[in-house]
């Protein structure tokens, strides 16, 4: 309990940005756990998926790979599973739809992430700004308690609090920003695979149908 009390003292010393800065966390945090669980709940089997597709695309069944694709969990299963009903209706311009099918999928993915790179960039100057505002009101104690050094050298102290902790948010925001650009990146390039794979095996029926 003493603890709690110690945080809640140190947090009010902070200043009124502390109030924003927390804010800021609370965000990061929100993001995270959301993040966390919709990329999970898109990741797709890429070796499972890949082993099996293969065979079905290379014998031209296109039915038996569009339930495949619909009956495998995650967005790379799910733009293939996409383009290949544009495939079997005979859909004009395939690489395009395929390619805004796959624009839009990763626009989900990287949806919210911009948040925490602003956070970023704005916690360290919410953090400066609360230690600012706490220089200030320090050095205006020189006028009332001349001859007390201890008085502003403890408010210079306090007001570098919402410098450190605007550190400490923007530190972690950066970690969960790049642990999930990572993520982006595994997740595009599934993306990508999927839809080489099928695009490889519908132009030699584009270029024989043509001819």
């Amino acid at each position: 309990m003493s603890l709690l009390a110690e945080s809640l003292s140190i947090f009010h010393k902070g200043g009124p940005v502390m109030y924003l800065i927390f804010a800021c966390s609370l965000l990061v945090a929100a993001i995270g756990i959301e993040r966390f669980l919709y990329y999970k709940k898109v990741n797709t089997d890429m070796h499972g998926l890949m082993q099996k597709l293969t065979p079905l695309l290379e014998r031209g069944d296109w039915a038996a790979a569009g339930e495949l694709c619909c009956q495998t969990r995650g967005i790379a299963a799910m733009v293939a599973a996409k383009g290949i009903h544009y495939v079997q209706y005979g859909c004009a311009n395939i690489d395009s739809v395929l390619e805004g099918e796959a624009a839009l999928a990763v626009t989900g993915l990287r949806a919210n992430l911009n948040h925490l790179d602003t956070i970023v960039t704005i916690a360290p100057l919410l953090g400066l700004l609360g230690t600012v505002i706490g220089m200030i009101g320090s050095f205006s104690v020189m006028n009332i308690k001349a001859g007390q050094p201890q008085a502003i050298t403890g408010g210079v102290g306090e007001a570098l609090i919402a410098t450190a902790s605007g550190l400490c948010v923007a530190t972690l925001a950066m970690i969960i920003y790049s642990y999930f650009n990572h993520r982006l990146d595994q997740l595009i390039t599934n993306i990508e695979q999927t839809c080489v794979l099928i695009m490889g095996h519908i132009k030699p029926e584009k270029r024989h149908e043509t001819a």
